[in-house]
């Protein structure tokens, strides 16, 4: 169950999908198996479907935590003849204590925060709003969120966003909230990078290398597997911008 709820929790901060959530896909030691149709958030949409024949967006990315524990309450049933039901249901019970904690924890390193405040959810859920209304891309905003010096109101992030005068708003009361950590810029901001990568396999990635390996050139392939051994380090390439037009449009299935 524990190991489970932080997988998923994991999978929450760096907006990955795994596509095909089925029981027979989730393995007892809080692993999944069949990578077909997974994807990475490209614009922030919570409710992002990645695998082409879920019409009905039961593994969404919102979705996934829910899925968790609905498999691991199957997996309970499997094995009730065995277990004690109050012992299984104590279990099940403790799953969104440790889903909330992992995420929470994660999505914290993600902004910076060193500590855990009254607040910090309004923070975090008024910039998704943001990313959410205005389609910002998932990676990028993270990542650009790393260069924030608290005393200063200029950031590269400023840029991604078109409604200026709101994320100017938000801006300002995350500052305010950094400044109670009594952290450096320099620590904080590599201790952010570390949290935020600059770079995921987003399938257009994937596809572009595929394609070119097809017609027997591996040079695309070969420099994306290596670029992924670092994807936190900084950089100034595709790998990092937004994705053009045609790879926000891919469908992926479970062949794939």
């Amino acid at each position: 169950m524990a190991r489970t709820a932080q997988m998923i929790a994991r999978w929450q901060t760096v907006g990955f999908a795994h596509g095909v959530m089925n029981t027979d896909n989730m393995s007892i030691l809080g692993l999944t198996l069949d990578y077909g149709p997974f994807g990475f958030l490209d614009d922030y949409q919570p409710a992002f479907i990645c695998n082409h024949s879920d019409h009905q967006g039961r593994y969404r990315f919102d979705n996934q935590p829910a899925v968790g524990l609905w498999n691991l309450q199957r997996l309970a049933q499997a094995v009730s003849p065995l277990i004690e039901v109050d012992t299984l249901n104590a279990a099940l019970e403790g799953y969104q204590a440790v889903l909330f904690r992992e995420y929470g924890q994660r999505m914290r390193q993600k902004l910076g925060l060193f500590s855990e405040r009254t607040g910090d959810n309004d923070l975090l859920n008024g910039l998704y709003a943001l990313m959410e209304r205005e389609g910002s891309d998932y990676t990028r905003t993270f990542r650009l969120l790393s260069e924030t010096e608290q005393h200063s109101a200029a950031s590269p992030l400023r840029d991604e966003f078109i409604d200026r005068a709101a994320f100017d708003s938000w801006f300002t009361q995350y500052r305010a909230r950094l400044q109670l950590e009594q952290v450096d810029d320099a620590t904080r901001q590599q201790a952010m990078k570390l949290a935020n990568p600059a770079m995921v396999l987003r399938n257009w990635l994937a596809q572009r290398a595929i394609e070119q390996a097809e017609k027997g050139d591996y040079r695309e392939l070969h420099r994306l597997h290596e670029a992924l051994r670092d994807p936190w380090r900084d950089r100034d390439d595709d790998y990092s911008r937004r994705p053009p037009d045609w790879g926000k449009r891919l469908e992926v299935s479970c062949s794939s």
